[in-house]
């Protein structure tokens, strides 16, 4: 009788699950920008702190890092933004290109489709081969329309100054809703864990792709490749989404490498420098600096990671593996969770 009894409550469950998926999907615009406040909130936390050790007011400590923060972008804007122009001109060219040189295997691949078809379907004609577009519809995506990006960027750093000029304040009221004394020493501890976390996590991400980064740059200079340094900055973007960045990078780079060498050979060398470059550093490099506190299942992270890539776009995807690690910690802390801690840990 139980078991009848609880399927009611597993359809509920299904429905709300259902529900909270499309309010996230419908209200992007709305919880994207809190997200990700949030997020640079756990980072830059600490900074506002050391100054406030130093006797600065706590809104002006919060003032002088976001404008850090925002002095930063634009200067790292500023520096890619004529590689960028230059490489997204020549890239309907080097399209082109591309296309061109792979002729020969689409004709192939055509022949050998045709011939399937008039085995399958005899007397049937083949449809007709969709236009390639002028633009890879990553790239679309990922970069979007600049009046987008600088509305967006604009509500991220007022709600992460706001956040961080609060001090405690978040922290202070959600221990005092609590009425059980051990519930409000298990919020302050998962609070700072997280904090922690996803700050260590973003900082030494960051500090992995930077390096990254410069050996990208250096190898694609020395192999000829233009704009070696944009290479470098995209590098140093992209790895923050984990699997697709180094996915889009590898297809960018093939695209751009058949628009400028002939050599076949030439040609892979590039996409394989890099992801010679990526596998070294997942396998040897991240495993040692984020240590064992910060190991995910990467099974549950790629799954997590397509999921908000849909939900979310790009900033579902940069903000998957920081959502999962707070996640994991609050389910190590809550009895009933402990089954979703195991799953989420290597």
């Amino acid at each position: 009788m139980s078991r009848w009894t609880s399927v009611p409550s597993v359809g509920v469950g299904m429905l709300a699950t259902l529900a909270g998926i499309g309010a996230l999907y419908v209200g992007r615009e709305f919880f994207i920008p809190i997200a990700l406040a949030l997020l640079l909130n756990a980072l830059l936390r600490p900074p506002v702190r050391g100054l406030e050790r130093l006797c600065i007011p706590t809104m002006a400590a919060a003032a002088l890092v976001v404008l850090g923060l925002f002095g930063g972008l634009t200067a790292g804007g500023f520096a890619l933004v004529d590689p960028v122009r230059s490489w997204v001109s020549q890239l309907p060219a080097s399209l082109k290109t591309a296309a061109r040189k792979l002729e020969p295997a689409r004709h192939s691949l055509e022949q050998v489709s045709h011939a399937t078809q008039a085995v399958t379907e005899p007397g049937g004609t083949p449809p007709a081969a969709p236009a390639a577009p002028a633009v890879p519809p990553f790239l679309a995506q990922l970069f979007g329309t600049t009046a987008t990006l600088i509305a967006g960027l604009a509500e991220v750093l007022l709600l992460l100054y706001l956040l961080l000029a609060s001090g405690d304040l978040f922290l202070r009221k959600l221990v005092e809703s609590l009425p059980v004394f051990r519930d409000k020493r298990t919020a302050v501890q998962v609070t700072e864990e997280v904090q922690q976390a996803v700050g260590r996590y973003l900082g030494a991400t960051l500090l992995i792709n930077l390096g990254q980064g410069v050996a990208v740059g250096l190898a694609l200079w020395g192999l000829g490749m233009p704009h070696p340094w944009l290479w470098g900055g995209l590098t140093v973007l992209l790895e923050f989404i984990p699997y697709l960045g180094a996915a889009g990078m590898i297809g960018l780079l093939a695209v751009t490498a058949f628009g400028q060498f002939d050599r076949l050979g030439f040609i892979l060398l590039v996409p394989g420098t890099y992801l010679v470059i990526t596998t070294l550093q997942n396998n040897l490099v991240s495993p040692f600096v984020y240590g064992q506190r910060l190991r995910l299942n990467p099974v549950a992270v790629f799954v997590g990671v397509l999921f908000w890539w849909y939900v979310w776009g790009v900033a579902g995807a940069f903000l998957a593996v920081p959502f999962f690690a707070t996640l994991k910690i609050v389910a190590e802390h809550v009895e009933g969770l402990a089954p979703i801690a195991t799953f989420l840990g290597e």
